[in-house]
């Protein structure tokens, strides 16, 4: 499976996901398929990483495109929440920050404390995924070759996640099915084939702000 399927797999979960928020304003079923997403895309940036011809220009395609779609995704979050937060091309970039200044660290556990540090700051100011979104990324990395203890690392930050809200809400059991269909990217990435497939770099950039507005608009409408 190459990283242009990849790619198409989150988007389409994403999509799923989002319009369930735009058509019932609020958690549905469409949820549990849209729990697939972030992982790839996490995924993504520690390939993009490995590949990346200038880490310099890719870090600032990230976060450029993270100003660039602020703006959408609080005109899409305000359907369901009140709340401020910074989409998710920040917590990627922040993931990718983490990436970098990890294997700049001579000290390896100077490098892991930096990684926590970056978890904590994108929890701070709200992020999309906060913390989690960011060790999530560097699991992905420093596991990079190691595919067994990359998947379980995976398995274990995601009960480290959802357990402690399964317990804070009465053990709420969608919680349960949000940890399964998280856990169930790594069906896909597994499949991953080392190959790029389709040259499709502002796929995913653009893709993302322009079906929070559609989705806006949809719900302004028709809901």
């Amino acid at each position: 499976m190459s990283n242009f399927v990849l790619k198409i797999i989150a988007m389409i979960s994403m999509f799923c996901d989002h319009l369930g928020y735009a058509i019932y304003e609020k958690f549905s079923y469409f949820n549990y398929i849209g729990r697939i997403a972030f992982p790839i895309f996490a995924f993504g940036i520690s390939e993009g990483y490995l590949h990346t011809r200038s880490k310099k220009n890719y870090l600032m395609r990230l976060f450029m495109f993270a100003i660039i779609s602020q703006a959408p995704f609080m005109f899409f979050t305000s359907i369901f929440s009140n709340e401020f937060s910074l989409n998710i091309f920040f917590t990627l970039f922040l993931g990718l920050v983490a990436i970098i200044g990890y294997e700049q660290c001579k000290n390896k556990y100077v490098g892991i404390l930096l990684v926590a540090c970056l978890g904590l700051t994108a929890d701070a100011l709200k992020m999309d995924y906060g913390y989690f979104g960011i060790f999530m990324i560097f699991i992905f990395h420093v596991f990079k070759n190691k595919k067994l203890l990359m998947n379980l690392s995976f398995i274990a930050l995601c009960l480290f996640k959802y357990i402690p809200l399964y317990i804070k809400y009465n053990f709420y059991l969608p919680y349960v099915f949000l940890f399964i269909c998280t856990c169930l990217s790594l069906v896909f990435i597994n499949q991953y084939n080392s190959e790029k497939g389709k040259n499709v770099k502002y796929l995913l950039y653009g893709f993302y702000p322009v079906h929070l507005i559609l989705l806006y608009v949809f719900n302004i409408i028709f809901i």
